[in-house]
C-alpha cells in the first residue's frame, strides 16, 4: 500500500515518471491498482478532455501537433492520448504519432502517450479514458484523445470527452460522403483539415448544407456547431479553433449541458468496466467451455448456454 500512495502522490504532483508508471499498470493489469485509480478519480475534473475523429486520412494527428503548439503558447498544459490501430491477436500498435509529434517530447508541458486498441469495441481502448484521468488529475489543462478513425464506431469518442471535433479533409472521396451520418452527428466543432488545397471549399460548403438540414442535429443548448477552416501547414484557422474550443467549455459549463455530459460519460464508462470484469470471470474455470459444449451437442441453444453461463458466475 505504501507503494500505492507513493505514486499516487507523485502523480499528483505531475512527476512525468510517475504518470508513465502508473499509466502502464492501467494498461497491463489495472485491477493491481484499482485503489489508486480510485484515488486519481477523486482529483479529476480540471482538464478540458478533447476528441479528434475523422476517416484516415484526414489530417488528425498533424491538427493534433498543432493545436498543441498553440495551446502551449497560450500557457496550458497538454496532455495527448493517441489511441493507434492493433492487431487483435497480438496487440501490438504503430505508434506513429509519437514519430510525428517528436518535437514536443521536449516540452515538459506536455505529455504523449499512445496506446494501442486490442481490438476494442469502438477504436478506443478502454484503457484510454483511465489513461484521461491520470492527465487530468496530474494537472494538464487539456487533454486531447486522437482516435483511430475507422469507421461507423468513431461514435464512441462522443462518449469519452467533453467536447468532440470530426475532421475532415478535402480529396477523401465523394464530398462529405466519405464520412458517415452518426460520426457528424457527434460533432460540437467541424474541422476541415488541408485547406490550402482548392478542393477545400467544396467540402466546407457541403459541410454546412448538411448542418442547415439539420439532419445531423442534436440538442446542443442553444450551440450552434461551427465549420472551420483549418491547415496545421501554414497554421490556417489553429487560434480561431482554439477559441472555438474555449468557448464551447464555457457554453457547457454556463448551459448545463457540461453535467449532463459528465453523468453520461461516467454511465458508459461503468458499463464498460463492467463489460469487461464479466468477460474476466466468464474466461476463469471452465463455464464457457460447458456452455459450448452443451450448445455443440444441441442440448441448448446458444442463448440458452449464455444465460447458464451467466447463472455459473
Amino acid at each position: 500500500m505504501d507503494g500505492h500512495d507513493d505514486i499516487l502522490s507523485r502523480v499528483l504532483a505531475g512527476e512525468t515518471r510517475a504518470i508513465a508508471r502508473l499509466m502502464s499498470k492501467v494498461e497491463g493489469r489495472p485491477g493491481d491498482v484499482a485503489s489508486v485509480m480510485a484515488e486519481i478519480h477523486k482529483n479529476t475534473g480540471h482538464a478540458h478532455v478533447i476528441g479528434l475523429t475523422g476517416v484516415p486520412g484526414s489530417g488528425k494527428s498533424t491538427l493534433v501537433h498543432a493545436m498543441a503548439k498553440a495551446l502551449r503558447a497560450r500557457g496550458k498544459t497538454v496532455g495527448i492520448v493517441a489511441v493507434d490501430p492493433s492487431s487483435p491477436y497480438s496487440g501490438g500498435a504503430i505508434l506513429g504519432d509519437r514519430v510525428r509529434m517528436s518535437d514536443l517530447s521536449t516540452d515538459n508541458g506536455v505529455f504523449i502517450r499512445s496506446l494501442a486498441t486490442r481490438g476494442a469495441l469502438g477504436g478506443l481502448a478502454r484503457a484510454a479514458l483511465d489513461t484521461v484521468d491520470v492527465l487530468d488529475a496530474a494537472g494538464f489543462d487539456v487533454v486531447l484523445i486522437e482516435t483511430v478513425g475507422v469507421g461507423q464506431d468513431e461514435v464512441d469518442i462522443a462518449e469519452a470527452a467533453q467536447t468532440v471535433l470530426v475532421v475532415s479533409a478535402p480529396g477523401l472521396g465523394d464530398g462529405i460522403q466519405a464520412i458517415k451520418a452518426g460520426v457528424l452527428e457527434i460533432a460540437d466543432i467541424h474541422v476541415v483539415s488541408k485547406c490550402d488545397k482548392e478542393e477545400s471549399s467544396r467540402t466546407v460548403a457541403d459541410l454546412k448544407a448538411m448542418l442547415h438540414l439539420g439532419s445531423t442535429a442534436r440538442n446542443r443548448h442553444g450551440w450552434d456547431v461551427p465549420v472551420l477552416r483549418t491547415s496545421a501547414e501554414t497554421a490556417l484557422g489553429i487560434d480561431e479553433l482554439v477559441d472555438t474550443l474555449e468557448n464551447h467549455r464555457t457554453h457547457l459549463i454556463d448551459s448545463g449541458e457540461g453535467e449532463i455530459r459528465k453523468r453520461r460519460i461516467l454511465e458508459t464508462r461503468i458499463l464498460k468496466t463492467a463489460e469487461d470484469l464479466l468477460r474476466q470471470r466468464i474466461g476463469e474455470g471452465d463455464s464457457l467451455t460447458h456452455a459450448v459444449d452443451g450448445a455443440l451437442r444441441g442440448d441448448m441453444s446458444p442463448r440458452q448456454a449464455a444465460e447458464d453461463l451467466l447463472k455459473s458466475i
